[in-house]
């Protein structure tokens, strides 16, 4: 059985450990051989082929968790490409399917923009050595198989690929000038005005790329990818500052670039947008930040059942020890609860956009989700009722302690994770330290956090204040689809545990559907106005909210999920017909 070891150098702390306790620790070394060294990048390295196949002990005393061993399947056979010596290493990749959406699946650090950078040839494989492999060479290495003709046809043109990478905020630093004249330039294919259009592109046009939101730059970029003259469009993670209108939108027009003549690929974290999206799925599994496998495809219902379930049973792998489970919750109409917080009449104005909230109130004990497109003013209501904001007018009481996690995290602190979260390790280790995996990054400053642990930090640092009322807002932002699932559990868990109350806002609606009990639903005319409404009881408020979007949404039969009906179908007629637009 193959064995590899493998170092995550951005978990790597010399200094934390002690000066490279891993180095001095380890048996082979003190035996005067060397198998852990000092890299050129000053972090630790193992020399994989010195290592002794019984010994873990690296692995148990590095604080950071930054070092694994490995034993791998037979089958698995030679890296397709690895990073460094003793770095992530992947053995497989998805392919696309002419006239059909394709997903890639799987938690983050597994390697899915890497997969799909090797498709879209934004990075050359190396077969494990430290030289880049030939066009002719990657050819040859998938004889015999459909990634051969598929390399093949990439390096003859007739295959053509247009590839919209994840960080679209970096947009802006390689990117200037005006968003219609960008896009303009880029389109080959002569249907700027008709992209406009079916993206909702018209209101910023003129609006110079530095100016616009993280929701605009995304719009900008898969339009950017669309225009382009290409039959294999890849989108990694395209809902990713969008509302769940500009969701359901995008996912209209993806599957639209997908003909007999095109193929698309696309990685995403939203589940319901996943399933709502995609025809088949790949789904990667292995070990985060270590190694990634692809797995053959599957029609999309069945891999994320599967993936919820941990084990692909045509392949005999089990990828992780656990289901992951939805509860069966009927809708049910909310009794009346002990008040917390109300308000009534109020009204903010904030340049050309006014916000106003009729009446309603937070009830004790409780989780109320909140719903509704960006720039309807969610954000300035939560802000609002956590003091931040004074309202023109209305009543509010205020009279409450309140702990608030803002939308945008800030990322260039000194500060250490476990001097921030001092008092979550000191009160609430199981509950929020253990469940939200953020032992390994204690010792780390926050600015070397990626965006998923940095919004995990975040959580527990909110909910670790002695508060009555919690207000998150888009705590799903940044992490992979088993995070978002557990963080909903987390949230939920903590009010229901200490009696508390949670506002939260979020995008993804399978994570408000597992965390609220109620719900808010924010309408209007984005960056103009917006009115709060309820909260409602989840059935009205999702019927609400849902009726603006013209979907509807089921539970899956056998794992529980929700998801969207197909427009159109049978099932979506009757539950319209019947106005239960939710769990009809």
């Amino acid at each position: 059985m193959p064995r590899i070891a493998v170092i995550e150098k951005e978990k790597c702390n010399p200094v934390g450990c002690g000066n490279y306790l891993c180095i001095r620790m380890c048996p082979v070394n003190r035996m005067g051989r060397e198998c852990i060294v000092v890299g050129a990048d000053g972090k630790a390295e193992i020399h994989e082929e010195v290592c002794t196949d019984a010994c873990s002990v690296c692995v148990k005393i590095c604080p950071f968790g930054a070092i694994h061993m490995i034993n791998l399947p037979a089958e698995t056979g030679k890296p397709l490409h690895k990073y460094g010596r003793d770095g992530y290493r992947i053995y497989s990749l998805p392919f696309p399917v002419f006239g059909k959406v394709v997903g890639l699946l799987g938690v983050n650090g597994i390697g899915k923009s890497t997969a799909i950078k090797i498709l879209a040839q934004a990075l050359k494989p190396n077969f494990g050595t430290e030289k880049e492999a030939t066009a002719e060479e990657l050819i040859d290495y998938f004889k015999g198989t459909e990634a051969h003709l598929f390399f093949d046809r990439v390096k003859r043109g007739e295959i053509k690929i247009a590839y919209k990478p994840q960080a679209v905020d970096m947009l802006p630093r390689t990117a200037k000038g005006k968003i219609g004249e960008l896009l303009r330039s880029v389109d080959e294919k002569g249907m700027f005005d008709a992209v406009v259009e079916q993206l909702h592109l018209q209101d910023f046009l003129e609006n110079d790329i530095t100016e616009v939101s993280g929701g605009e730059l995304q719009r900008t970029a898969i339009a950017a990818t669309a225009l382009k003259n290409a039959n294999l469009y890849i989108f990694d993670e395209p809902s990713s500052y969008l509302d769940v209108k500009q969701r359901i939108s995008a996912s209209g027009f993806l599957q639209g670039l997908a003909t007999p003549r095109s193929a698309v690929m696309v990685v995403e974290h939203d589940l319901i947008i996943m399933d709502y999206i995609t025809d088949l799925m790949h789904i990667m599994y292995g070990e985060a930040g270590a190694y990634g496998v692809v797995s053959l495809p599957k029609a999309t219902r069945n891999a994320i059942n599967a993936y919820l379930s941990g084990m692909l049973k045509e392949e005999n792998v089990r990828f992780r020890n656990y289901e992951i489970r939805f509860g069966a919750r009927p809708p049910v109409k909310a009794a009346r609860k002990e008040e917390l917080i109300r308000w009534k009449g109020l009204f903010k104005k904030l340049g050309n956009f006014s916000l106003e909230a009729p009446e309603g109130s937070l009830p004790r004990k409780e989780v109320i989700g909140v719903l509704g497109e960006n720039g309807t003013g969610k954000t300035t209501f939560v802000k609002m009722l956590a003091g931040m904001i004074r309202p023109d007018s209305g009543e509010l009481n205020e009279k409450i302690r309140v702990s608030y996690k803002p939308q945008y995290l800030s990322t260039d602190s000194e500060e250490t994770v476990a001097s921030v979260l001092a008092r979550a390790v000191e009160k609430y280790e199981v509950q929020l330290v253990r469940p939200l995996e953020l032992k390994n990054l204690l010792l780390k400053p926050l600015k070397e956090l990626s965006g998923g642990e940095l919004q995990r930090a975040a959580i527990a640092e909110c909910l670790s204040k002695d508060a009555e009322l919690y207000l998150l807002d888009e705590p799903s932002a940044y992490m992979d689809a088993e995070q978002r699932l557990t963080a909903a559990k987390v949230i939920r868990g903590f009010m229901e545990t200490f009696g508390k109350t949670a506002l939260v806002v979020d995008h993804d609606l399978l994570f408000i559907d597992q965390i609220a009990d109620s719900i808010m639903v924010f309408s209007g005319k984005p960056a103009r106005h917006g009115t709060a409404k309820g909260p409602y009881s989840m059935e009205e408020g999702m019927n609400l909210f849902l009726k603006e979007l013209g979907i509807t949404l089921r539970r899956d039969h056998d794992s529980n999920r929700p998801r969207i009906n197909k427009p159109g179908s049978q099932m979506d007629r009757k539950q319209k017909e019947e106005g239960k637009l939710y769990y009809g």
